[in-house]
């Protein structure tokens, strides 16, 4: 039900107020003609910025773009784009005409309507809303049907509100702006400081009081490898012998395979990597590990005994256990069933979010999907949690793009690639030592990003807010000398009408 609005004001369509998507008349345009471009990504998601730089011949896109002209509103109508809030008013064009995505309507308003009155109203989230209930097609395919913003009804102030209504919402949002623009500049300096805590563990800094403490107590590199060496020995000898005596009971199971001597580091396969600490060395990933292991292939469902964790449940270091997807296969369960400590590691996504990682703390039980790889790191070597810290400082993400494989919006690292990467063993107990300090200081970090994001999320509601006040009449004060919104409409009817009978008369002269 529409609310109640201030005298002088009214509701109508927006195709009362505004042409949507209007043609052009292409009579007498050179092919050659320099145009201003503007595909879909040229739209910024809620600020309204447009790129409108790029140039194309008016022969490139007169047929299957759409075309706009200077202060129309460009409204993306298909999802995700609408939801993101990819809409803006068009700025000066060159020579005065453009042409972009087939995904926006056009919203061209009629003489008396503001047009940046019109992009505030399309762009809130009240009305992003209800496009959303309303759009057409299939599922990743579904659009904003042009007959539904005809009919949408807006609600409509004098010509001189409007602009004092878009004086205000631009004067706020200037100051909610420079207010983000603040915060997010704290969120990166916090990442900044996240990377330099995590290379300072890395480089043995954060325990090098502890290393004088324990000076008679830290291996040697010779003495550490060796002790890696036994460990693993050990693990397969601890295997063996449990296959063996599943055997003699009849049960079936996969005989252990004897650990690979992984090769050492030789010459310049690493001379990027900095110095270590006395005691500490660089050596391959896979010493840590029993086996690199994929996750499942089988597809999920939305319910069933036990969830199937995803890379999209993997979130700062961390399981998101909100989207989760199910499966209720018992073979499946008990060969990828997750054990607390487990690290996983996201081995394809797009090329910013490749290798990302978190540690299963045995929260519920899981399963892991085939994007995922279980790195199965042997506890008596790497602490579960140093080694989810080290894959994602920078030394780790470093060389992760130095060889992961790239596809169409896609990068990939391999189970052999990640046995492989640089990993800085050290002592069990300075493990454990580096993680207690980072659990510290990453937990601090990690409050302080919550509190700036909570703080980003009021400023966007406070946005949403403000636009609310401004659409009932309740941003400005209203002037009663101001033509009211009625007659302006008799304006634009009586224009419309005008522009019929003269488009009339030159059909008819012709």
């Amino acid at each position: 039900m529409e609310k109640p609005l201030p005298k002088n004001w009214l509701f109508t369509s927006l195709q009362t107020v505004a042409k949507i998507n209007p043609t052009l008349n292409k009579t007498g345009l050179d092919d050659n003609l320099l145009i201003s471009f503007v595909p879909m990504p040229a739209v910024e998601a809620e600020t309204g910025k447009i790129d409108v730089k790029q140039l194309r011949k008016f022969g490139e896109v007169k047929k299957g773009y759409t075309s706009f002209q200077m202060n129309d509103v460009l409204f993306a109508k298909i999802t995700p784009c609408m939801e993101n809030g990819k809409m803006a008013v068009a700025p000066d064009l060159h020579n005065h005409l453009g042409f972009g995505s087939t995904e926006f309507h056009v919203l061209r308003a009629h003489n008396g309507i503001e047009a940046k009155f019109i992009y505030y109203f399309v762009s809130s989230g009240e009305f992003r809303q209800n496009c959303e209930h309303n759009m057409t097609g299939a599922v990743g395919q579904r659009r904003v049907p042009t007959s539904y913003l005809e009919q949408y009804h807006i609600p409509i102030p004098p010509t001189n509100e409007q602009r004092r209504i878009v004086a205000k919402i631009e004067e706020l949002f200037s100051e909610l702006d420079k207010g983000i623009e603040n915060l997010k500049a704290v969120h990166e300096q916090l990442k900044v400081y996240r990377q330099a805590v995590l290379k300072y563990a890395f480089e043995g800094k954060l325990t090098e009081k502890w290393r004088k403490r324990n000076k008679g107590k830290i291996p040697s590199s010779e003495k550490l490898i060796d002790w890696i060496r036994s460990e693993r020995e050990a693990f397969y000898n601890q295997q063996l012998k449990k296959w063996e005596n599943d055997k003699a009971k009849a049960k079936v199971s996969p005989k252990p395979r004897k650990p690979k001597d992984l090769k050492p580091f030789k010459g310049d396969d690493f001379s990027w990597l900095f110095d270590l600490p006395k005691g500490w060395i660089w050596e391959r990933l896979g010493w840590m590990s029993s086996g690199i292991e994929y996750g499942t292939s089988a597809k999920s469902v939305g319910t069933g005994k036990v969830p199937v964790l995803r890379m999209g449940n993997i979130q700062n270091m961390k399981f998101d256990w909100d989207d989760l997807v199910y499966t209720a296969d018992k073979d499946e369960i008990s060969t990828y069933l997750l054990h607390a400590g487990d690290v996983l590691f996201n081995r394809t996504n797009s090329p910013e979010l490749v290798g990302k990682t978190a540690i299963y703390k045995g929260e519920r039980p899981a399963i892991f999907a085939g994007y995922l790889i279980r790195v199965n790191n042997l506890a008596s070597i790497v602490d579960s949690q140093y080694l989810n810290f080290f894959l994602n400082c920078h030394i780790a993400k470093q060389h992760g793009n130095s060889v992961k494989t790239d596809g169409v919006n896609q990068s990939n690292i391999n189970g052999d690639k990640l046995a492989n990467y640089p990993f800085p063993f050290c002592s069990l107990e300075e493990q454990k030592v580096i993680v207690a300090v980072l659990e510290e200081q990453i937990s601090l970090i990690d409050k302080m990003e919550t509190d700036v994001d909570s703080q980003i999320k009021k400023s966007d509601a406070l946005r949403q807010a403000i636009l609310k006040k401004a659409f009932s009449g309740q941003l400005v004060n209203q002037n009663p000398k101001d033509e009211p919104a009625d007659i302006l409409l008799e304006h634009i009817r009586a224009e419309k009408e005008d522009t019929r009978r003269k488009y009339k008369g030159k059909r008819s002269a012709a």
